[in-house]
């Protein structure tokens, strides 16, 4: 099925991620707290993504240095709410307590670390834990290929186990649908398309695909093991007689580890020149992270992203544990 959020044939210059940023556009502004939004390209991001009518934050951090970094950049704080804490690890535990409040539907990492963000995120205790692992999705612009690709998980979970699979293939699925793609086509990757005991990876896939037969997985077409070429080029899987509707036309990348994940978007990123906007699921909200290299588009698209999302889980939330 092809992407819903398609143009019209009159406006073929939008790209994949203009379309995404479009739609959520048109829908309300999520509430979203920035986690120690400290530097430029953080604070920045938050407040072009605000001026796009995207999100409306609240920037939790030391409010000084905030001003400071505002102040030295010429970036407009008007309107915006700070909420002042001594220093990173605070701003995270405050970030994600406001969260719990209910003050914000979305949570966005600003010039603090991953992990110090995720280790608030993912207490037993304090946390925005869920029923479901969080897991990551890199959602890839790829120029010359006609559709989204998503990756997962290649951030997150290191060396996932067939549980931890079926809920970062569940979590994927449920953001194609959520941002109003359709019915997503998903691919378990391997080495090669064939089951082996040499390599667990396909065990796993094979698995995962009885899964979705037995309603454990549900929402997509899910396919495995497949091979890189196999799953996005029709050509390479016609070769190898592989007759299914996902292969050669994969939306969904599931990778066998985070190793995997990483240099396979990487090389997207810098050899293929695709954009990678990032977004964590599994949580109680979406959690948007963005890296320093990422450009204003693809900042812009990761907030859309969640945006949309967040929109959709108004009616359906997610349970906590």
């Amino acid at each position: 099925m092809a992407d819903t959020l398609a143009p019209p044939a009159a406006a073929p210059e939008l790209s994949k991620y203009d379309r995404l940023i479009a739609a959520a556009r048109a829908s309300s502004a999520a509430p979203t707290v920035v986690a120690h939004p400290c530097d430029e390209t953080s604070l920045r991001g938050a407040l072009e993504a605000a001026e796009a009518g995207l999100i409306v934050p609240i920037l939790v951090g030391p409010e000084a240095r905030i001003r400071a970094v505002a102040e030295e950049f010429a970036l407009d704080l008007s309107g915006i709410e700070i909420v002042d804490v001594s220093h990173s690890h605070a701003a995270a535990a405050k970030a994600v307590a406001l969260v719990r409040e209910g003050r914000g539907e979305l949570l966005m990492k600003g010039s603090l670390h991953t992990d110090e963000l995720m280790k608030e995120v993912a207490s037993s205790a304090t946390g925005l834990r869920t029923e479901r692992r969080i897991s990551h999705v890199f959602v890839m612009d790829v120029p010359g290929h006609a559709e989204t690709l998503f990756i997962t998980d290649a951030a997150i979970n290191i060396f996932p186990d067939l549980d931890a699979k079926r809920d970062i293939v569940q979590n994927a699925i449920d953001l194609w649908r959520g941002i109003g793609l359709g019915t997503p086509r998903v691919a378990i990757l391997s080495a090669v398309e064939t089951v082996t005991t040499k390599i667990p990876s396909t065990i796993e896939a094979a698995a995962l695909c009885k899964m979705a037969e037995r309603g454990q997985i549900t929402g997509g077409l899910v396919e495995g093991p497949l091979a890189f070429d196999n799953a996005i080029d029709p050509e390479a899987a016609r070769i190898k007689g592989i007759v299914s509707p996902v292969a050669g036309h994969a939306q969904i990348l599931v990778v066998p580890d985070l190793e995997a994940g990483n240099m396979l978007a990487k090389n997207l990123t810098f050899l293929a020149h695709a954009d990678a906007a990032g977004i964590v699921l599994g949580a109680r909200v979406p959690i948007i992270l963005t890296s320093r290299a990422d450009s204003v588009r693809t900042r812009l698209a990761s907030c859309a992203i969640a945006a949309l999302y967040a929109m959709r889980r108004r009616a359906t939330p997610i349970v906590a544990e």
